[in-house]
């Protein structure tokens, strides 16, 4: 099936040139970015952190700083010339704050590669809606969990024009088939918590990619619901199932630790069982170890046999 959205790819990066560190939504310690901005020199780029990249600001929750300061820091990415792409250091929550004052117009104009995973599904929904592609991946800040180096690698090949082809291990809750379309989605709670707005993605005819973290069982049950009554699994022609970590309670959960916890797993194919497109578990994206980059409004295909087989096209 052919996709019904022409994206803007944004361009590839040279040798020399200023990537932006942002802080869009929660605190981050400079401790937390010191390997990151290592690999960003090491690849010969310029790493820029914003003014506020390092702040913070208690206001029932810890943000990097107070909604005019982020703002500010998105929008001197992206209105400065001299920044080529922009990279989240790290997602948890603000994201949201951002869409109002988020000046899309120039990105329209200058689009740059967005970096970013989590909370930052928020403002990838936003470029996708504005025909503009991003690079769902690893943030500057390094997870507890660690990160492999395939995952930061993959970020900078794409970066550098390299477009991603994947093929991964079948899992047994797999369904056969194969599809084409944008390839949209992020974090399930940030999609759920966009449907009904302006900022929701259109998700006919494209596939769709979800991952979580921390949310009780009955909470995953909730947004996969809440898809379903917004037709959302009527329209899909494919979904790929990443991360899903740290579910349910520490406690009850011997899966607890695990990347694709089983049970999470188990309520979202009951839930889709009833649909037809194609569909692959344990895709390695998402709050784990392993997380391969995806682009976010890019063409994809997708098929499911006995492995799953991912292309991004040059379309």
């Amino acid at each position: 099936m052919k996709n019904n959205t022409m994206m803007i790819r944004p361009k590839t990066l040279e040798k020399g040139d200023k990537i932006a560190i942002i802080s869009p939504a929660g605190a981050v310690e400079e401790e937390q970015l010191r390997h990151t901005i290592s690999l960003i020199e090491e690849r010969g780029y310029i790493p820029v952190l914003g003014q506020n990249a390092l702040g913070n600001h208690e206001h029932g929750y810890l943000y990097s700083g107070t909604e005019s300061e982020r703002i500010a820091d998105i929008n001197w990415a992206i209105q400065d010339e001299e920044i080529k792409a922009i990279w989240a250091s790290r997602g948890g929550y603000g994201c949201q704050h951002l869409l109002y004052e988020l000046d899309i117009k120039s990105f329209q104009k200058n689009p740059k590669w967005y970096i970013g995973y989590s909370d930052n599904t928020v403002l990838q929904s936003y470029f996708f809606k504005k025909k503009i592609a991003s690079i769902h991946g690893q943030t500057i800040k390094t997870s507890s969990f660690g990160v492999s180096e395939q995952s930061y690698a993959e970020v900078f090949n794409i970066l550098e024009g390299h477009l991603p082809v994947y093929e991964i291990e079948g899992h047994v809750l797999n369904r056969t088939g194969e599809a084409m379309g944008n390839l949209v989605g992020g974090n399930l709670a940030m999609i759920y918590a966009l449907l009904g707005t302006r900022y929701s993605v259109k998700f006919r005819n494209n596939i769709l990619f979800i991952e979580d973290i921390g949310e009780n069982f009955y909470a995953l049950d909730r947004m996969l619901t809440s898809l379903e009554l917004a037709e959302v699994f009527d329209e899909i022609s494919g979904l790929i199932i990443g991360g899903m970590i740290n579910m349910g309670n520490e406690k009850d959960n011997p899966h607890y630790d695990e990347s694709f916890d089983p049970k999470a797993y188990q309520l979202i194919e009951e839930k889709i069982r009833k649909y037809h497109f194609p569909v692959a578990f344990g895709f390695p994206n998402g709050h784990i170890y392993h997380n391969l980059p995806l682009i976010i409004g890019s063409t994809v295909h997708l098929k499911v046999d006995e492995k799953v087989h991912l292309h991004t096209l040059n379309i």
